[in-house]
């Protein structure tokens, strides 16, 4: 038991230094005889035991976030994510999430890895202070998505949700205002949602599973064997206009696909890569 008296002044001043309950920062105070440095490990022990307990819940809530470098060759994009919409609404929430892109932007991780061993200003990693934050608010707390991009022009949207984002990065850009271009073009891909920049990006386990899905479909209809694999290539191309950015038709403007929208703006101009992310 503790012989310390523990007065509601130094729950108190716990609790703004770390922003626990109030409850909660009595019991470390009491457990430690009112030693604050001792009662702040406690806390933070506690978080981790928090964020293991929490370890397989669904964090289907959080912010999007991103950065563009000053010259538009860089973007940076991280997914914080939590469990309920209340706290993605939380300032300490989104206070880290802001810490963890500036974190990003100061020292260029390549992975979400290296992104978390990071250490913020007052010393602790990436890591640490979510799961710190995780035993304060009590909750799942994780980087879902880390994105880092470079190229010759990069653009970027953060959908009004606050929890789809999109870097786009572009080719034959040089000389050319592509503002509007850009945030078409990313726009689109938060609509549409392709699976690759063009045809050549598509996987060849998903261009087979595509034609035989075709060719069963075509083969119920009951269309003679020697057609098949002519009408199947068909649906296939049917498949990379729906499904790659270049060939789907712009949204805007039907008549078009975007790389003929791209190339109206300028010859050349085209998308090299991009990553779209969704929380939830």
């Amino acid at each position: 038991m503790s012989t310390v008296q523990i007065s509601a002044a130094d729950v108190n001043k716990l609790r703004l230094q770390t922003g626990a309950g109030m409850m909660d920062c009595k019991k470390a105070l009491t457990e430690t005889n009112g030693d604050f440095e001792a009662a702040i490990d406690l806390l933070r022990k506690k978080g981790q035991k928090v964020s293991a307990a929490r370890s397989g819940n669904t964090t289907a809530e959080g912010i999007v976030l991103v950065n563009l470098s000053a010259d538009g060759t860089n973007g940076k994009l991280i997914a914080l994510a939590c469990e309920t919409e209340p706290v993605s609404k939380v300032e300490d929430f989104r206070n880290l999430g802001q810490a963890i892109l500036d974190a990003a932007v100061a020292n260029n991780p390549a992975t979400t890895e290296e992104l978390e061993q990071i250490k913020l200003a007052d010393g602790r990693t990436v890591a640490e202070t979510i799961t710190e934050l995780t035993g304060k608010i009590g909750e799942k707390i994780v980087i879902s998505s880390y994105e880092n991009v470079s190229g010759e022009a990069v653009t970027s949207y953060i959908h009004s949700n606050g929890k789809m984002g999109v870097l786009v990065v572009f080719a034959g850009a040089a000389g050319t205002d592509i503002t509007e271009a850009g945030k078409d073009v990313a726009m689109q891909i938060a609509a549409m949602s392709p699976i690759a920049v063009d045809k050549d990006g598509v996987d060849a386990s998903t261009i087979e599973r595509e034609l035989e899905i075709a060719k069963d479909q075509i083969r119920a209809e009951g269309k003679p064997e020697e057609m098949v694999e002519k009408i199947a290539q068909g649906k296939l191309n049917k498949f990379y206009k729906e499904s790659t950015l270049l060939n789907q038709e712009f949204v805007k403007d039907s008549s078009k696909t975007i790389a003929q929208m791209l190339d109206g703006v300028k010859k050349g101009l085209t998308v090299t890569a991009f990553k779209r992310v969704v929380i939830g």
